[in-house]
């Protein structure tokens, strides 16, 4: 059974999952294209993260960006290596979807990469609704980014 809660990003497990998912990140994107944050940066006031357990196991993390009122951004979403392929990533998923809705956002936005390491991540979210579309916020286009927006 899955659990997912809000963290406060102090468990050694989560540590472990985000140090993981930035040299992941690190691995299979231009230094000039690496987006994701650290501990630090995902202690930001406009930041929501939460994490799926199974068991006494951390099994995912993903995270919630406030850009506005109307619109959030999806970061740092990842699964446990053990873990994978066995639904952690949309639950997280439709988790963030739900809280974004229950927050008044109309619009949810994320950034990521292109190549084989991207294409699960990029399957699983326009199974979920989200569609290529423009740059937001800060980010500026590149030819290894892209951009996927839907409505809450």
């Amino acid at each position: 059974m899955l659990d997912i809660r809000e963290d406060d990003l102090t468990h050694p497990q989560t540590r472990a999952l985000l140090a993981l998912h930035l040299r992941g990140m690190r691995t299979t994107s231009p230094a000039e294209s690496v987006f994701a944050l650290d501990l630090s940066g995902l202690r930001a006031p406009d930041i929501t993260v939460w994490t799926a357990w199974i068991g006494d196991n951390i099994a995912g993390v993903a995270a919630l960006r406030a850009l506005a009122p109307n619109h959030g951004e999806i970061k740092s979403m990842r699964t446990h290596p053990d873990h994978l392929r066995k639904g952690v990533a949309a639950a997280l998923l439709r988790h963030i979807v739900a809280q974004a809705s229950g927050r008044g956002m109309a619009r949810l936005s994320l950034e990521t990469g292109s190549g084989a390491a991207f294409e699960p991540a990029l399957a699983l979210y326009r199974a979920h609704g989200f569609e290529n579309g423009p740059a937001f916020g800060d980010y500026t286009a590149s030819a290894f980014n892209q951009f996927l927006h839907r409505r809450c």
